[in-house]
């Protein structure tokens, strides 16, 4: 079929008609450009960024460092373009205060996280969206087991664990082995929460070996970047660089496991009946039972159930634990900070051979040692990432609705504005002062602050303490293959969780100055 054309000299009619229409049609386009444009903002500084990738390319694999440095730069305010997300970085004890206190409702909200996403839909308390099923489950492990009633009433679990761990080293100390205390402090967090949580132990075997691996590439997925988080039409590459297949891999090993946690329970309570057994009931007893439950009010199915007590599992673990390790480092490192803890605790009245959890609020000294390992080694550095619900004002700036919020907490411990010689172990700076961790004082918030701060800070603590009190009493600790203790490596590992990037490994020797 072919179109003849038109003489619009013959035809002045449609000439006019055809006009008017390009004029119309270009009104239409011009007023839809301008409709499609947002009233300018103010925004935070930002550092140049590329195009489609934004300051990705800026992270790196230490983001917690590289970020710091672009603060240097722009701003303890600094807005970055990951891809299509824009990321409001803080790294001010104010600003931080602004965002976790001032307006904690507006940033509340976590972005949605894919590995999280994957492992249990984001039914855990981290990563849940702000709202109501948020509060409930909080409020249950709260109330059910991170209390300070609750905390107090496991005491016996601690004291008896870490003798056990204790008494492990001491074993070694006749033969000289070398012996991994990032490893035996790992099991020892793990041992603890299984007692308190699920009613026994479960680090028996290769079953709780293999869990604790699979919890540790767990916390190095969410510290991984999936790039299409960020980028949309990239999504496709976590298929190709085998994230997606990792992040399967660890859900099935982490399903496999808590599903047998799970039935061992609904079969003890099928062969006790509805009665708490002897023991009195655990906490995964707690949410079979809510689950059951028809006038709670509150919906808990199955997910929920195991992604709660993963929950547990893996922040109870890992930052209790990475705590430890790094405190201990820091005070085989420091021969003279550890000869004055030891000093302290000795002269603890109605001193045994071992410290109980009665004696450690009289150790202001390991308080402070404790402290000052919180702000040089924060087990979360960036915290949990935020998200905007809301458009809101900081400092004449202009935050947008969505917008991803990380609390750089390693860089405000390391800020020489805050802290005199911040590149240095000192824990006489937390002596004669009131600075806390407990998410009141902006300049320590190791465990975050306002309605998303870590709900077992006084949990993870008083295992650390008393491992830590128990640890510096007992023993003396050298490096393996002739390694000098002021040489001591103290690289810093990769993941969500920052470890060490290889574990402590010593020789220890009994202190021939107690009287065991």
């Amino acid at each position: 079929m072919f179109v003849h054309a038109v003489d619009y000299q013959e035809n002045p009619w449609l000439s006019k008609i055809i006009y008017l229409s390009l004029i119309f049609f270009t009104f239409v386009l011009i007023k839809k450009w301008f409709s499609s444009q947002k009233p300018f903002k103010n925004t935070p500084p930002s550092p140049p960024k590329l195009p489609l990738i934004g300051n990705l390319h800026q992270i790196g694999s230490k983001p917690h460092k590289n970020l710091q440095s672009l603060a240097q730069k722009h701003g303890p305010l600094m807005l970055l373009h990951m891809g299509n997300v824009p990321l409001l970085v803080v790294s001010s004890p104010d600003l931080a205060e602004e965002i976790l206190k001032t307006h904690d409702p507006i940033f509340s909200n976590r972005p949605k996280s894919s590995v999280a996403n994957g492992i249990y839909e984001c039914k855990d308390i981290a990563f849940s969206a702000y709202g109501e099923y948020w509060r409930q489950v909080k409020s249950i492990c709260v109330f059910q087991l991170l209390s300070n009633r609750k905390v107090q009433s496991f005491r016996n679990v601690r004291e008896e664990e870490v003798s056990l761990m204790i008494e492990k080293i001491k074993n070694s100390c006749n033969e000289k082995k070398v012996i991994n205390l990032g490893e035996m402090f790992a099991f020892l967090a793990n041992d603890i929460i299984c007692r308190v949580a699920l009613g026994k132990k479960y680090n028996d075997g290769e079953k709780g070996k293999k869990f604790k691996e699979v919890l540790e590439t767990l916390g190095l997925l969410l510290g991984a970047f999936n790039v299409g988080e960020f980028i949309p039409w990239l999504f496709w590459i976590k298929y190709v660089n085998g994230m997606d297949a990792k992040v399967r891999k660890v859900a099935k090993q982490i399903d496999d496991f808590l599903e047998f946690v799970v039935e061992e329970h609904k079969n003890e309570i099928r062969r006790m009946g509805n009665e708490d057994n002897k023991n009195g009931k655990d906490f995964v007893d707690v949410l079979l039972e809510i689950h059951r439950s028809e006038d709670s009010g509150f919906a808990l199915d199955s997910i929920s159930i195991k992604a709660v007590i993963l929950d547990m599992f893996a922040a109870g673990t890992d930052t209790t634990y990475t705590l430890i390790e790094w405190t201990l480092s820091e005070l085989i490192k420091h021969k003279n900070i550890m000869l004055k803890l030891k000093n302290e605790l000795k002269t603890l009245p109605k001193i045994h051979s071992t410290i109980t959890e009665d004696d450690l609020e009289k150790c202001q000294y390991l308080k402070a040692v404790i402290k000052e390992s919180l702000r040089m080694h924060p087990p979360l550095p960036l915290l949990v990432p935020h998200e905007s619900t809301q458009d809101v004002k900081l400092l004449n700036y202009d935050i947008s609705a969505g917008t991803r919020v990380v609390v750089n907490v390693w860089a405000i411990g390391r800020d020489p504005s805050l802290w005199e010689d911040p590149e240095k172990f000192l824990p006489e700076r937390f002596l004669n002062t009131h600075v806390d961790f407990k998410g009141q004082h902006f300049q320590l918030i190791p465990f975050g602050a306002g309605r998303r701060g870590c709900p077992g800070a006084s949990f993870a603590m008083g295992i650390v303490e008393l491992v830590l009190a128990n640890l510096v009493l007992s023993f003396e600790f050298e490096l393996a293959d002739g390694v000098s203790n002021e040489d001591l490596d103290m690289s810093e590992g990769d993941g969500i969780t920052i470890h060490k990037k290889f574990p402590l490994v010593v020789i220890a020797s009994c202190d021939s100055t107690l009287n065991l």
